[in-house]
């Protein structure tokens, strides 16, 4: 064996339900197969700590915390000393004991970390490789978000968007390795280093995958969850208190909705996500517009939805959710931003409209068509299975820790 491997995340991987989750358990899961891992995480509520037993299963040894700190809190000491909000938010003086202990106790060979505040727990002086999982450009993302707020909010997504910019960079420099999600954020990503390090091949691309077997139209059951209106029926999945979902839903339903409903009378917009906001409960009701929260499986509703939506504005990334809906065969109207990352032809394996008039017209026209629904979701679901499964998406692992796949222990 070449050692252990060290793994830190800023959410606990389970219950995988959400994109970051998933990704986090299925490369915690290539790794375990790998060697023994050890895992640093923070949990957000009483589901992340019900989810220890699951957590212990897959690791080594663990220490999970309870990440309780307002982000009010976490402001102030980012204020106090010059970084971004997202380290102080992320910060815990027992998970770095622990780290400390895991790094004298153990034979670490390498630490993954994932996600860029993770990487405030890794020694200065640690010898082996360190993975960073950047998996987007969070710097970018707070510049986008400062573009359409109101002040303050303005001002602190600014100052935000620098000082993470600076500590991507810092992270960067103190990397073995670099992963972003797409070769997209790879490119971006290079482009905001310092100009000695544009093109650095440091900077490596591992993508996420998805399990066909699991969103399998064949595998979900027909019963109507969407209710007894005749439709058609739209769906929009997705953590309805990220920014980015929040504005996709309202964007659709106040904007985009009405000029559907006013060719097509009977069009529902179903919204599905745990924890709405405000802004996304008062949807509710409002013209042909349901919320309907937290479900215990997104499937059904993706197998009833007669078309499902992402028309985000701002997206980083690749979008868990629109893979997810490809997998279920189902035709899928995103916006250029969401189909980002997914090297599907428009008209082929998806249909991409941008303004409000053409996601307008090009929903009437597949509603209208349900041949054409068809056809575009089983290409979409063999597309999928062609090029996002995981064990492609995840096979340089080993490599990339140093851990050469004939070395790697029984997974068994």
């Amino acid at each position: 064996m070449s050692g252990e491997i060290l793994f830190l995340a800023h959410r606990i991987p389970f219950p995988a339900d959400r994109g970051d989750k998933i990704r986090s358990s299925r490369i915690l899961a290539a790794l375990g197969a790998l060697a023994p891992v050890h895992v640093g995480t923070f949990a957000e509520n009483a589901v992340d700590l019900a989810s220890k037993r699951e957590l212990a299963a897959h690791s080594a040894s663990h220490c999970l915390v309870r990440r309780s700190k307002s982000l009010a809190l976490a402001g102030l000491e980012a204020l106090g000393s010059g970084h971004p909000v997202s380290i102080p938010a992320f910060a815990s003086a027992r998970l770095h004991r622990w780290v400390a202990k895991t790094l004298r106790e153990r034979p670490i060979s390498a630490i993954f970390v994932f996600s860029s505040q993770m990487a405030q727990y890794i020694p200065h002086d640690f010898p082996g490789r360190v993975v960073m999982d950047f998996v987007d450009v969070d710097s970018a993302k707070f510049e986008e978000y400062a573009l359409t707020a109101r002040q303050p909010l303005r001002t602190l997504y600014r100052r935000e968007a620098r000082l993470l910019a600076k500590w991507e960079r810092d992270v960067h420099r103190r990397a073995s390795v670099s992963l972003l999600v797409t070769v997209e954020e790879a490119a971006l990503f290079s482009r905001r280093l310092d100009l000695a390090q544009v093109r650095d091949a440091k900077v490596a691309v591992m993508g996420n995958g998805i399990d066909a077997d699991s969103f399998d139209p064949a595998n979900v059951g027909s019963a109507q969850i969407i209710g007894a209106d005749e439709g058609p029926h739209i769906v929009f999945v997705g953590q309805m208190d990220y920014p980015p979902n929040v504005s996709a839903a309202v964007r659709f339903a106040t904007r985009i909705l009405p000029l559907i409903a006013a060719d097509m009378r009977g069009a529902r917009f179903h919204v599905v996500g745990r924890a709405p906001t405000a802004a996304v409960r008062a949807l509710d009701g409002r013209d042909g517009c349901t919320v309907h929260g937290e479900v215990a499986d997104v499937r059904p509703w993706l197998a009833a939805a007669d078309l499902v939506i992402a028309p985000l504005i701002i997206a980083r990334g690749i979008q868990n959710k629109v893979l997810e809906a490809m997998a279920m065969a189902r035709p899928v109207l995103v916006s250029p931003q969401a189909a980002t990352g997914i090297a599907g032809c428009d008209g082929i394996h998806f249909a991409i409209a941008d303004s409000d008039d053409e996601f307008a017209t090009r929903a009437i026209a597949l509603l209208r068509s349900p041949e054409e629904r068809t056809r575009i979701g089983q290409a979409a679901r063999d597309f999928v299975i062609a090029h996002h499964g995981w064990t492609e998406a995840l096979a340089q692992l080993p490599r990339l820790v140093g851990i050469a796949s004939s070395e790697a222990r029984d997974a068994a």
